[in-house]
């Protein structure tokens, strides 16, 4: 331990202690009065040096930001180098300089237009920020050394910069789709919410007829079953078909309360003109037939007033830093209270004032349009019968099967899947035939009939003509040759 001597009453002390230490021999170590004197000189040589940051609260995309480094030293300022870390840390990238030496600053981003005030602080500007620039930005400070003007003394400060970017695209679509309308099996529906552009990921609900949906959370398979959202985790087992009553000839719950069956609605459709439209007659080349509805049986355990619905999302990361948002709604799907009921998707983001918002409306397919190409068909011509639309909005989107009424397609084939259908190089025999197009959807289905009428060609006839008149020239040169060969067998004779 090392002590130190009080002066004597009267003894005059130096204001440097270090001198006043040097006239007491013997009291202290070699050492320690080496360490005393190199502190006292280290502080006469070196000053303070503190940088600070003032942090900067999250800002969205397309606006401008001011980053501000706050320094104090006692020390002449050398240089103030500006840096936005990327990768992690691995890697600065410079973007601003200020050299005292030269009394000169040097911007290395391109939008830098002033001069910075560099006395006690030092400030940035970031027009119209993009989600790129998002990260942890540094501000290094240098200062001469005291004792020398060859070296530099360094302090640095960082923040973070945080940009938020309010999603640009939400759509809705119905998962698996287009699927086919089944009238005796529940089945489950999902639709899926999409939100893309977000950061961070925003929150994604669910509404129908403006009306919150109460949903049950579950996590999403990591593979998916056979059935797509038929394997929802948690969720309420579908009847089986092996066990429900729908083997019956007819389904109880078509029954009154009676016991009687009441008459279905399939009764003989008649033509409907929407006001507006005019009456007309069905053109000599094709017959419409009115649209047949295919008449719904429901079994009595469809029936439910209070659905359950699933809901899980899950966030997609992306290479720009956004973060797209998939949400799915499941529940067992009622064609006859889920058709025309809107479901709603809406999208709540902290950059945004108030949620986004798309919106759909379950529909059944009503009325398909049909038109024929060519109009009056000939044989040998290439006919296309195409489905043009609907009388309502369809959504989920239908599934279209084609048939012919009592036989089968030109190709052979019993059915054909699509919007239109192709009947290469017509023969005769088709004339008058009967095609079907079903269009459905989980909600419902309907078929319309359109006839096909063939007429002759009038090139084709003339060209049959013509080969026959070429083989009867051919058979007149022949007939007179043998004819000259028997006259000559005769006279030789």
């Amino acid at each position: 331990m090392v002590g130190i001597t009080r002066p004597r009453p009267g003894e005059h002390v130096n204001a440097n202690g270090v001198w006043d230490l040097l006239q007491h021999k013997g009291k202290m170590t070699v050492f320690s009065l080496c360490l005393l004197l190199c502190a006292d000189l280290l502080d006469l040589a070196v000053g303070y040096l503190t940088v600070t940051l003032e942090p900067l609260p999250p800002v969205v995309v397309g606006e401008t930001v001011t980053l501000k480094c706050n320094f104090k030293t006692d020390g002449r300022l050398r240089e103030i180098v500006w840096y936005r870390v990327t990768d992690g840390g691995t890697i600065k990238q410079k973007i601003f300089t200020y050299d005292a030496m030269f009394n000169t600053n040097y911007s290395h981003m391109e939008d830098y237009r002033r001069r910075e005030d560099l006395v006690y602080q030092s400030t940035v500007r970031l027009p119209e920020v993009r989600i790129l620039d998002n990260g942890p930005y540094e501000c290094h400070v240098g200062i001469y050394d005291r004792a020398t003007r060859e070296k530099v003394v360094l302090a640095s400060g960082n923040v973070f910069l945080t940009v938020m970017s309010p999603p640009n695209n939400i759509s809705v679509v119905a998962e698996n789709t287009p699927a086919p309308f089944s009238r005796y099996q529940a089945q489950n529906f999902t639709l899926v919410c999409t939100a893309k552009g977000g950061k961070p990921a925003p929150s994604v609900y669910f509404k129908r007829d403006g009306e919150l949906i109460e949903v049950i959370s579950y996590t999403q398979p990591s593979s998916e079953q056979d059935g797509g959202s038929a394997g929802v985790r948690g969720a309420r087992p579908l009847i089986s078909r092996d066990l429900d009553d729908t083997k019956l000839q007819r389904s109880l719950s078509l029954l009154d309360p009676e016991g009687r069956v009441p008459r279905q609605s399939t009764d003989s459709p008649q033509r409907v003109h929407t006001q507006g439209q005019q009456s007309h007659e069905p053109s000599p080349a094709t017959e419409v037939i009115p649209e047949t509805v295919v008449s719904r049986e429901f079994p009595r355990w469809v029936h439910s007033t209070d659905p359950l619905y699933y809901f899980s999302h899950t966030n997609i990361p992306q290479s720009d830093g956004s973060v797209v948002v998939q949400a799915r709604l499941t529940w067992t799907l009622n064609p006859q209270l889920d058709n025309d009921a809107l479901f709603s998707c809406e999208v709540k983001h902290p950059a945004l004032s108030m949620p986004m918002q798309t919106e759909v409306t379950l529909a059944a397919p009503k009325g398909p349009k049909l038109s024929m190409s060519p109009t009056r068909a000939k044989v040998g011509d290439t006919v296309r019968i195409t489905v043009q639309g609907f009388q309502n909005e369809v959504f989920p989107e239908p599934l279209f099967t084609w048939t012919r009424v009592g036989g089968r397609l030109l190709d052979g084939s019993t059915e054909r899947d699509g919007k239109e259908l192709i009947l290469e190089r017509v023969p005769a025999e088709l004339n008058g035939s009967m095609y079907r197009c079903t269009a459905q959807n989980p909600l419902g289905s309907t078929d319309t009939h359109t006839r096909l009428i063939v007429f002759e060609n009038p090139s084709m006839m003339k060209n049959t003509q013509n080969q026959n008149n070429g083989a009867s020239c051919v058979d007149i040169p022949g007939l007179t040759w043998m004819a000259l060969v028997l006259t000559v067998t005769v006279e030789l004779t």
